[in-house]
């Protein structure tokens, strides 16, 4: 930090000579450290730095994952009318539409933003004018409180200064925070994007319930062969970041007495993080999410075939009946429907197609 805070003020102490009519390194006139790094130090000046740097950077990076919240709501909505099974370790459960499924993932990304917009609220808070461990020596008597004020003002973002500036000056743990709620947000789209790659399966041999734009001309030695490329590559990022974190966290438990000094490599872990995943989100919305179709007859046909429906016929039924009807369509590969309603006649064609409507399949309204 101490490296990175002083060529900044030899830059500060050069241009202002020169806007003096003076020659750069005339530091008689202008010097970096008496007169540019006055009243301060590397140890309160860098931090605040870093964190005004983060809360625009963050800020951007909220942005990207609310046009990827709107794209997934969008196609929530394309989606409505899709029948779909849906599933639980990995087997049939029970019908709901493809809609649904993105409409979730919409909101999981809108949780996200929230959870970002309350950690980044850690980050108003300064050490300005406690220069280097807290005490504020060398600062003039109500310097921190004025330079913060100034600061406010010049960026237009709302900077509080810390009520106890030694303690916030050796203080990482709002940098942990916001690294654990990036690596939770990566987390989650970690899971979105292995469910898009497993709903996009096949085509011929998985689910191949939706199709994904093709971002490649192809296997390199398959022909035809679609890859998943853009969730792959923003789970790659996904990785990068949860990785991070453990920096993040090594380094912050690291610091000793009254500085951190191991801030650099998580300003490094932190910005890297953001930046990766702003652009990562951007991907995944503009080549691949706004460019998804669904097969809705094949998943449609699927449902039907399903054995999973048997769940809606638990309240006519019972549920020991209807885990002999489930069992006999597992061995004999007979339909639901050619058990109950053809077979056994448990019930009639028109009682069927009332507990199987659309709506019943996708919300289970079967009391009305």
């Amino acid at each position: 930090g101490t490296s990175t805070n002083m060529n900044a003020n030899e830059v500060i102490a050069n241009l202002a000579l020169e806007s003096l009519g003076h020659q750069k390194g005339e530091y008689e006139f202008v010097n970096p450290n008496d007169h540019v790094n006055c009243g301060q130090s590397t140890n309160d000046v860098y931090p605040t730095a870093f964190r005004l740097a983060l809360i625009l950077r963050l800020t951007s990076y909220m942005d990207a994952l609310r046009r990827l919240e709107d794209a997934f709501h969008a196609k929530g909505k394309e989606f409505e009318g899709v029948l779909k099974m849906g599933r639980t370790h990995l087997q049939d459960a029970v019908p709901m539409s493809l809609g649904q499924e993105f409409h979730g993932w919409g909101t999981t990304m809108g949780e996200e933003v929230h959870r970002l917009a309350d950690v980044r609220q850690l980050l108003h808070e300064v050490n300005l004018g406690a220069t280097a461990i807290g005490t504020s020596v060398t600062a003039a008597s109500g310097y921190p409180e004025m330079v913060t004020r100034c600061l406010s003002d010049l960026t237009g973002v709302k900077l509080i200064l810390a009520g106890d500036l030694v303690e916030a000056t050796s203080d990482t743990g709002a940098y942990v925070q916001l690294s654990g709620v990036l690596k939770r947000t990566s987390a989650k789209l970690t899971k979105i994007c292995n469910d898009i790659r497993l709903l996009a399966s096949g085509p011929r041999c998985g689910l191949n319930e939706i199709n994904l734009p093709q971002m490649q001309p192809g296997s390199s030695i398959m022909p035809g062969k679609v890859n998943p490329v853009i969730p792959e590559v923003v789970n790659q990022t996904n990785f990068l970041v949860i990785g991070l974190d453990l920096t993040v966290t090594l380094a912050a438990s690291a610091g000793q007495l009254q500085l951190n000094v191991m801030e650099p490599v998580i300003t490094f872990a932190l910005f890297t993080s953001i930046f990766t995943m702003e652009h990562a989100v951007t991907s995944l919305r503009v080549n691949c999410v706004r460019g998804i179709t669904a097969n809705a007859e094949h998943s449609r046909d699927m449902v039907l075939n399903s054995l999973g429906i048997v769940t809606l016929l638990k309240q006519p039924l019972g549920y020991k009946q209807c885990a002999e009807i489930a069992r006999e369509g597992y061995e004999t590969g007979k339909s639901l429907q050619q058990i109950v309603v053809n077979e056994r006649k448990l019930l009639s064609q028109e009682k069927w197609d009332e507990l199987f409507s659309f709506e019943n399949l996708i919300r289970g309204n079967l009391g009305n």
